[in-house]
């Protein structure tokens, strides 16, 4: 065929891909034009530009029809400049967000009103960044356009004006305004407008030549008019009013693109994140762009500006749940499917002549012949497809839940003290400090915060002050000090512990527990905590124990580094062998079992700490934070802290390779390099590994961070500062046999009689 000829030079001119094409059955493919002629004939559209890429190179590239009807009818062209509309949002606008969260100056789980003050206006102080790539905001879905306005500045005043109509992380609901705000959030981080910002950061690196916002007056004639104003065609000034109005640049709308730049960004996000040696995005980054990022229990599946199942999904009838993609009103379309290595482009204006955008069908049709033609059978991973399923509802009650279904009786008449954070919520995001606020005959009369603040996003210390909802007084028990004073309990009756912890012994949330228990217990206070789960599984005791002597912030009591019991256990435990006396009541969770990981409770992930900001970072935390004492980096400051580790002394080839002859079982090693953006090595090439988790039940990560300890002293011993390590360790006996080379197995086993002990002292305060 002509243009299978077209499609091989196309792809030396692209420079992304082998010029060989991939072995696709031509007549497979076939269908496509057919279909894409219907609608033509049809009257649907005046025609459009198809390419498919299989197994990295385009197997199919050609055009259809007109690119415009009016004055004259014009042919279509592989190389039309096409009106993207909301495809915007994933290309563009996400891929910015996300290389802002990637440098750390960006978090998903922070509310946008962190960056952006004025944002919290009209109630939406507490939508976070995560909520406006998802559409989980509460946000409507457009500005109302019945009265006039025009400019950048007027436009986004008028998003701050928006009150929500739902409350955040209960509803799906499709909304420009949310990107408008993301297109608002990239400006104020990066110092650049939107469209310069993606022209230097994404477009250049990719060799996106003809992508842009507001394409130059050079560029018009291939470009696919989208609507006529006083009977001339619209090209080259976006179609959406609303970023018309804006300026032609806008977080939802606005760029413009040809079919072949698109496909370069496709074969980039196949690739991991990075083309021809230009990486955009981190592997790590793209994984969680394009898997489900949305609250449990709903039925829209959306990544983080992508679509993966929702009603407006264009997979057709074969590609995967697990694949992804977007669309856009002016009748353009993405779809990307990792399983087979493909993707499927169609851009059309659909909107010219007619002003309708009637080509889902036509989507889904092509996304169908594809899936077809190269063999997709509808498979898709395992974690995406257990997403996939009819929601269900949480399995796990957590001790919160329990007290507010006996309508938190327990408390009544009492005046409480509540410690707790940004995790004390419910499964819809209500907080405990309201709940208990709303509670009947309960007076809730102070609130108490540990490390990192009420918002969970401090990482320094934290002043005393006002709960911004409440008016309650707020005492940082992060700050000046660390244990309640007399004075921050006077008056109350008892206090209420509700914070998620992560299962580690250096993890600072228990020793906060611990210190407001033995408070309680000296006033005579009760004490409830509300249990909750542990992330990590409470079946497992893994690492050394804390020596008598070495307690501190990050080391309350003689625990493994793994302890493996929930925060009600604990307390119960430290009551008991501390000999407290404390009024303890632990509220436990319903529907729990030890051996669960936090992804099986059913209940919606939180970052415990701006660190920790996924289950698998929590997996490794347990080791890799043994060496974080010392001068080395373990990726704060970057999108993956805890998932990797490195200094710029160190040579990263060779303790990756070290570390893999070690055959840690759960886990991999690639040398990486990183430049973290705060904590140690700011702004500095470091150079290390990272450390990729492939079977979490195989691995025991406290002998994980002892493999790291003894390959650095290894490889570095004169650089590495392995006294500074004591500390997170909490052995003695442990760093002794690794300065003197002892095998790590060897010094795993030496743990293994100290554990069993502990797991009889441990068992007499286990609650499931």
């Amino acid at each position: 065929m002509a243009w299978l000829s077209s499609v091989l030079c196309m792809r030396v001119l692209l420079g992304a891909i082998p010029a060989a094409a991939a072995d696709v059955p031509e007549a497979a493919l076939a269908p496509i034009a057919e279909a894409v002629m219907r609608d033509i004939a049809a009257g649907s559209l005046p025609g459009a530009v198809v390419v498919v890429g299989h197994e990295g190179r385009i197997v199919y590239r050609r055009a259809f029809g007109h690119r415009s009807l009016a004055p004259r009818a014009t042919p279509m062209t592989v190389d039309t400049i096409f009106d993207l509309a909301s495809l915007t949002k994933p290309i563009a606008t996400a891929t910015a967000v996300m290389q802002l969260v990637e440098e750390g100056r960006l978090r998903l789980d922070d509310p946008v009103a962190k960056y952006w003050p004025e944002f919290a206006a009209q109630g939406k102080e507490r939508i976070t960044v995560r909520d406006l790539l998802t559409h989980f905001s509460g946000l409507r879905p457009d500005l109302d356009l019945s009265r006039s306005w025009s400019g950048y500045e007027t436009t986004i005043a008028r998003v701050v004006s928006e009150k929500p109509i739902s409350a955040r992380g209960t509803t799906f609901r499709y909304s420009d305004v949310g990107f408008l705000a993301l297109g608002e959030l990239v400006r104020r981080m990066s110092g650049l407008p939107l469209d310069d910002y993606c022209a230097r950061r994404v477009f250049a690196p990719l060799g996106m030549t003809e992508t842009r916002f507001r394409p130059p007056t050079a560029l018009r004639a291939r470009i696919a008019p989208t609507a006529y104003r006083r009977g001339e065609p619209l090209r080259g000034v976006v179609h959406d009013p609303t970023a018309a109005r804006a300026g032609g640049v806008a977080g939802h709308a606005g760029l413009f693109s040809t079919a072949d730049d698109l496909a370069r960004f496709a074969e980039m996000l196949l690739e991991g994140g990075a083309l021809n040696g230009a990486r955009i995005l981190e592997p790590e980054t793209v994984t969680r762009m394009t898997t489900p990022q949305t609250p449990p229990g709903t039925r829209a599946l959306r990544g983080l500006g992508w679509d993966i199942d929702s009603p407006y999904a264009a997979r057709g009838d074969l590609f995967p749940v697990g694949s992804f993609g977007h669309t856009g009103f002016t009748g353009t379309s993405v779809w990307i499917d990792p399983s087979s290595t493909s993707y499927v482009i169609l851009l059309a204006s659909s909107v010219e002549p007619s002003g309708r955008a009637a080509v889902r069908v036509l989507r889904n049709e092509l996304a169908t012949i594809v899936a077809g033609a190269l063999g997709v059978a509808g498979t898709s991973p395992a974690v995406v497809a257990q997403a996939s399923a009819p929601p269900r509802e949480a399995s796990v009650r957590s001790g919160l839940e329990v007290l507010a279904a006996r309508d938190f009786a327990p408390l009544r008449g009492m005046r409480i003290g509540l410690i707790t954070n940004h995790s004390g919520v419910d499964p819809l995001g209500r907080r405990t400090i309201d709940l208990l606020q709303r509670a009947a005959g309960v007076e809730l009369a102070a609130v108490f915060s540990p490390e990192h603040g009420l918002n969970g996003d401090a990482d320094e210390k934290v002043a005393s002050g006002t709960e911004p909802d409440t008016g309650l007084p707020l005492y940082s028990l992060y700050g000046a000090v660390t244990r309640p004073t007399d004075a921050m309990l006077e008056g109350l009756d008892a206090l209420v512990f509700d914070i998620q912890d992560a299962g580690a012994r250096f993890y600072t949330y228990i020793t906060t527990l611990g210190y407001a228990l033995e408070a309680a217990a000296r006033k005579g206070l009760a004490f409830y905590v509300l249990d909750r789960p542990n992330p990590i599984g409470a079946d497992r005791v893994e690492g050394p124990i804390l020596d008598p002597g070495l307690e501190s912030f990050t080391g309350y009591f003689s625990l493994p580094v793994r302890h493996g019991m929930t925060v009600g256990e604990l307390a119960r435990l430290f009551d008991g062998e501390k000999g407290l006396g404390a009024r303890l009541t632990v509220v436990p969770m319903a529907g729990y079992r030890r051996g669960m990981w936090y992804d099986e409770t059913g209940l919606p992930w939180v970052d415990p700490s701006p660190n920790l900001r996924s289950l698998t970072a929590s997996t490794l935390y347990p080791g890799v934070a043994l060496a974080e004492g010392a001068n080395v980096s373990v990726g704060r400051g970057t999108a993956t802290p805890f998932e990797l580790i490195g200094a710029p002394w160190i040579d990263g080839k060779a303790l990756a390779a070290y570390l893999t002859s070690r055959r840690i079982p759960g886990v991999r090693f690639e040398a990486a390099e990183f430049r973290p953006s705060d904590d140690r090595y700011r702004d500095r090439r470091c150079h290390g590994v990272r450390i990729v988790l492939t079977d979490r039940r195989a691995l025991d990560s406290p002998a994980l961070g002892v493999e790291i300890l003894g390959a650095l002293w290894r490889l570095h011993p004169d650089r590495f500062e392995i006294d500074r390590t004591l500390s997170l360790v909490g052995s003695r006996a442990v760093l002794e046999a690794i300065r003197h080379g002892r095998d790590p197995r060897a010094i795993v086993q030496a743990w293994r009689e100290p554990l069993a002990r502990f797991g009889r002292l441990r068992a007499k305060y286990l609650l499931y």
